[in-house]
């Protein structure tokens, strides 16, 4: 079994494969990615994939029998057009199976909605390819919380507009253990699953990087519009729009969901007591 991971150079794409290598011999991993290059220390055969070039995916996708693709980075109105470019190429090149890295959050009412219906749009469009498919709607990455643990210190504690919201969060590494046994077991197919650990709210969050740490953090909430303006300021409009609507996600239940990564992955996602003592160790 020959299995393809787009995005490849990204660093979700880049811990799929790795995942993937360890369940399989290497030589049938294929990363693909827009520019090759930056994936060459895989250890992998590694081909042209660029979302917006069917033609070239279409070569790439020759010999594969499941695709991995990662949802696209660009804007909302953009990566359907993308996503379809690389269902297509694959439905062309005799792939029979797509599993698709999509996400969890609000639908409907938020700057980060447009994003999730792309995503939603994006499963229907594999859903009808008449491919087997499996979907993975990631959780929130905690990831950057932990690299931004030096603002937290300076500004003394986490500030977003969150609440008392729990959310779902998870890691690369989990994911990519989970996305490795979707890509390789046919018992998840025609699957959706929602991928990730424990749902904390950010007084938790606080906690668990204050023992991490070693530092004394709070959370204080502030309003959606507060925290908009605070992102944009320190990101640009794009992006710290679009990050205010993720925790408005947060805030109004929508990240706060029944996980499926037992399902998923064959075994339980690692807990968070568990993730940040092995911080705390390597501190």
């Amino acid at each position: 079994m020959k299995i393809a991971i787009t995005a490849a150079s990204g660093q979700l794409g880049a811990a799929i494969v790795k995942a993937t290598a360890a369940l399989l011999e290497k030589e049938n991993v294929i990363g693909l990615a827009r520019t090759p290059e930056k994936a060459a220390d895989l250890g992998i055969e590694i081909r042209a994939g660029d979302y917006n070039d069917k033609s070239v995916l279409e070569k790439s996708l020759k010999s594969v029998d499941t695709l991995l693709l990662v949802s696209g980075m660009d804007a909302p109105e953009k990566r359907i057009g993308q996503h379809r470019n690389v269902i297509q190429a694959a439905q062309n090149s005799g792939v029979k199976k797509i599993v698709y890295t999509s996400v969890q959050g609000a639908e409907e009412n938020t700057s980060f909605s447009p994003i999730v219906q792309s995503n939603r749009q994006t499963e229907q469009d594999i859903m009808n390819s008449e491919l087997e498919w499996v979907i993975g709607r990631n959780g929130i990455y905690i990831e950057p919380d932990i690299e931004y643990i030096e603002s937290y210190k300076e500004a003394g504690g986490i500030f977003n507009c969150a609440g008392d919201g729990k959310c779902g969060y998870t890691t690369r590494p989990e994911l990519a253990y989970a996305y490795a046994r979707m890509l390789t077991e046919d018992l998840h197919n025609a699957q959706t699953y929602n991928l990730h650990g424990e749902a904390i709210s950010q007084y938790q969050l606080a906690d668990y990087l204050s023992f991490a740490f070693g530092t004394a953090l709070t959370y204080t909430p502030m309003t959606v519009e507060e925290y908009r303006v605070l992102r944009v300021a320190e990101l640009g409009e794009f992006i710290g729009t679009i990050i205010a609507g993720i925790y408005q996600g947060i805030r109004e239940g929508k990240v706060d969901n029944p996980s499926h990564y037992f399902e998923a992955a064959g075994r339980e996602h690692v807990s968070w007591q568990t993730y940040f003592d092995n911080i705390r160790l390597n501190t």
